[in-house]
């Protein structure tokens, strides 16, 4: 049966929403609390309900939780549902999802990869309306010249930081981020 859950992660309760299919609709990074996030799914997904999840999203919870503690998994397996989704912004989340944990790449550099160099905008545009956050990992993506860009996510820049940092992210040869 379709529904959302929240689960507990390094950054705070998180949200995913399956279809009966057991592919994902969407994520939900954290809110300021878990009432907030709650309300946040409960709006962006007005026909579902909290369900308890089946044994295969519930597997994705446990890697994706796993993941935000630094475990070395893209979760690129995991199904996602698609539908409504245009076509460049499935190519721009295909991309994005190759990048590995703790790498990051610029949004040119994302463009480049599906073959429009000029499309760099248009990349951090499809990423800023990524509705499978973090299993999308938009967070991995940089404006030119490794500068943070922007994060449309609850907590903004701060939360694409913390993102990185549990994840290892390092540029040059000294530990930290910019």
């Amino acid at each position: 049966m379709a529904g959302w859950a929240l689960f507990d992660t390094a950054v705070g309760p998180c949200g995913l929403v399956w279809n009966d299919a057991l592919q994902i609709r969407g994520g939900q990074l954290p809110e300021g609390n878990p009432a907030q996030t709650q309300a946040r799914l409960q709006r962006r997904y007005p026909g579902l309900t909290e369900q308890v999840p089946p044994p295969a999203i519930a597997s994705v919870m446990a890697r994706l939780a796993a993941a935000l503690q630094g475990a070395p998994d893209t979760l690129d397996d995991v199904p996602l549902d698609l539908r409504g989704v245009p076509e460049f912004h499935q190519r721009v989340y295909a991309e994005a999802r190759r990048i590995p944990p703790g790498q990051t790449r610029s949004y040119g550099e994302l463009a480049r990869a599906l073959g429009d160099p000029t499309a760099a905008r248009a990349v951090g545009q499809a990423l800023g309306r990524n509705p499978f956050a973090p299993l999308v990992p938009c967070h991995r993506i940089l404006a030119a010249g490794s500068q943070a860009g922007g994060f449309s996510a609850p907590g903004g820049l701060a939360t694409k930081l913390r993102l990185l940092q549990l994840e290892g992210a390092q540029f040059g040869e000294q530990p930290g981020l910019f």
